[in-house]
């Protein structure tokens, strides 16, 4: 939408997991690394954690890239499941054949399997994302997995990926042979000012430009700030600015703009009607004799998106993946702000009669 008003090749903060725009901070870089190593070196358990935002996903996918063909990977994202369940999709995903088998069966099967391709140096990986969704009885039948060993080297490499909620779970005593078993732990954390200024300027050279080409001084501290230094939350706060620098007409993005996508992120628009865009794509903004756009309080019905989309608060009734619900607020902002330019235009008539 805004990508060529700003010279941009792509939009430079999309929220989806792309490894070409992963930028290493200290703790991401030791994080992947400490991944590589420990699926490479077959040291069995491996946990990453990090706050929701992080890039704990986008390092899954830069490992994937970094892994050589021998090792072959399962990929699990959705956590409600049984234990049984699991190892049915370890099963699927390797492309072997399964069975109405008991649960003794299929792990004494995927121990067998294991075995069989040891020798050609094939090395299974077992990747659980949102693994803090994941049961204490999942986890403790997880364990079971640890004994997939020879004498020498473990058979399968199991890492988990999650939020702080899995590092307590980890501490508590009922899965402390869990947490014996893990031979790497490594947390990712949010970056600092001078991280998400180096953030921000990678991402937007990725795409043909320059911090100082797009961005005025005061703008990006505020960034910072407001962000708390959760990628995630920068590239959709970033996003939304360029949105309404784009409706503005404002080559460079300063303060004013960032504190507009903030007050818009935080409910700050007076909604004349029942919220949001609706879940079949159709835009809904303020009534057309709206006197003001902003609202001193966020009615019931309006998201705190710094919530929202880092999956702590519900989706509304009609929304979809947070992606969706991305696309769906850029047409819903671009009315509210072509609306206020509109009313801006207006006034600057009134005051010329």
């Amino acid at each position: 939408m805004y990508s060529s008003f700003y010279g941009f090749s792509e939009r430079p903060f999309d929220i989806t997991p792309d490894p070409r725009f992963l930028h290493l901070t200290p703790t991401h870089r030791e994080a992947l690394a400490s991944m590589i190593y420990g699926v490479k070196e077959r040291k069995g358990f491996i946990s990453v954690t990090g706050e929701v935002g992080t890039g704990k996903t986008l390092l899954i996918y830069a490992l994937l890239r970094n892994l050589p063909e021998r090792v072959k990977v399962v990929h699990v994202s959705h956590t409600g499941i049984t234990f049984e369940q699991l190892l049915r999709t370890i099963f699927l995903e390797l492309g072997e054949p399964q069975a109405g088998e008991e649960m003794y069966l299929l792990l004494h099967r995927l121990h067998q399997y294991l075995l069989r391709k040891l020798p050609s140096g094939e090395n299974v990986t077992l990747i659980i994302d949102e693994a803090q969704n994941l049961s204490k009885e999942v986890m403790e039948d997880i364990r079971m997995l640890s004994n997939l060993e020879t004498a020498t080297v473990k058979l399968l490499q199991v890492l988990l990926v999650g939020q702080p909620e899995l590092e307590t779970k980890l501490n508590s005593d009922d899965l402390r042979q869990f947490k014996q078993r893990i031979g790497i732990r490594r947390n990712i954390k949010p970056l600092n000012s001078e991280e998400c200024r180096q953030y921000m300027e990678h991402r937007l050279r990725l795409v043909g430009s320059s911090l100082a080409d797009v961005f005025a001084a005061d703008a990006v501290p505020l960034i910072s700030d407001y962000t708390g230094g959760i990628p995630r939350l920068i590239n959709i706060l970033c996003d939304n600015a360029f949105l309404i620098g784009f409706s503005l007409d404002r080559k460079r993005i300063a303060a004013d703009i960032v504190r507009e996508a903030i007050s818009d992120m935080e409910g700050g628009v007076d909604r004349k009607t029942e919220g949001p865009p609706s879940g079949d794509g159709g835009v809904k903004g303020p009534a057309p004799d709206g006197d003001d756009f902003a609202s001193p309080a966020r009615p019931e019905n309006q998201i705190d998106y710094r919530t929202f989309v880092s999956g702590k608060q519900p989706s509304p009734v009609g929304l979809g993946t947070t992606t969706r619900k991305i696309e769906q607020l850029h047409k819903w902002l671009l009315l509210v702000h072509s609306r206020r330019q509109s009313k801006r235009g207006r006034k600057e008539d009134v005051k010329d009669v």
